[in-house]
C-alpha cells in the first residue's frame, strides 16, 4: 500500500531506490566488516540525492516518505520472511501472507473506492495486477532462492532500482535527472557491495 501511494506522486525508478534501503539496511547489519562503512557511505550519498531535501528538488514529500515506509516494509519481510520459509513449506507461507495482507488492505480499498472496487472494468486489472505485482514475483522468487547462490540473487535484486527506473522510462514516459540517475547508482552499487561482504562472512 505504501509503494502504491509512493508512484502515485514519484517516479518509479526513484520510488523503487528509496524502497531498496530496506533490505540493503538488512544486508548490511548482517557485516560488521570496516568495507561496509563504505557501502554505507555510498548509499546515504544516493539518499541524499533522491531525498527532497533542497528547494529545487522536485520530488513529491510524501511520496518519499511512503517509499522509505515501504522500504521498512521490505526489510521487515526479509527478516521474517527468512523465517517462516524455514519453519515449513516456503510457498505455502507466501500464500498465507498474500491472503492475510489482502485482509488488511481490503477495509482500506473499501473506504476509499466503495462499491467501485467491484466494478467489472476494476475487477480484472485488479486480479491481474495482484498476481503480476505480488503472487508471482514473489512465486518466482522463492524458486529463485532455491535454485540460485544467495550472493547471485543478491546482486540480481540489487539492480531493482535501475530496471525500475528503465521500466518507467518505457511504460509511463517518466524521465530522470542525471543526479537522480547518479543516486541511482549509487544505492545499486553499495547495495551490491553490501550484499557481497555479507555473503562473504557466512
Amino acid at each position: 500500500m505504501c509503494f502504491y501511494q509512493a508512484i502515485s506522486r514519484i517516479p518509479l525508478g526513484v520510488a523503487v531506490g528509496l524502497e531498496f534501503t530496506g533490505p540493503m539496511a538488512v544486508a548490511m547489519l548482517s557485516s560488521r566488516k570496516m568495507t561496509d562503512f563504505v557501502w554505507l557511505v555510498l548509499a546515504a550519498t544516493g539518499l541524499y540525492l533522491l531525498l527532497p531535501l533542497r528547494a529545487t528538488d522536485n520530488i513529491d514529500t510524501l511520496g518519499a516518505i511512503f517509499a522509505l515506509c515501504s522500504g521498512v516494509c521490505w526489510g521487515l519481510y526479509i527478516v521474517f520472511g527468512k523465517k517462516a520459509g524455514n519453519s515449513g513449506d516456503s510457498a505455502a507461507s507466501v500464500a498465507l501472507g498474500m491472503l492475510v495482507g489482502a485482509c488488511f488492505i481490503f477495509p482500506f480499498g473499501l473506504v476509499s473506492a466503495g462499491s467501485s472496487m467491484f466494478s467489472p472494468s476494476v475487477l480484472p486489472l485488479a486480479i491481474v495486477l495482484g498476481i503480476f505485482s505480488s503472487a508471482l514475483p514473489y512465486g518466482l522468487e522463492i524458486y529463485a532462492l532455491k535454485n540460485l547462490p544467495s550472493r547471485t540473487f543478491g546482486i540480481l535484486m540489487s539492480l531493482e532500482p535501475a530496471l525500475a527506473a528503465l521500466s518507467g522510462f518505457i511504460f509511463l514516459q517518466e524521465t530522470l535527472s542525471s543526479g537522480q540517475w547518479l543516486a541511482l547508482g549509487c544505492i545499486i552499487i553499495a547495495s551490491i557491495g553490501a550484499t557481497v561482504s555479507a555473503r562473504n562472512k557466512h
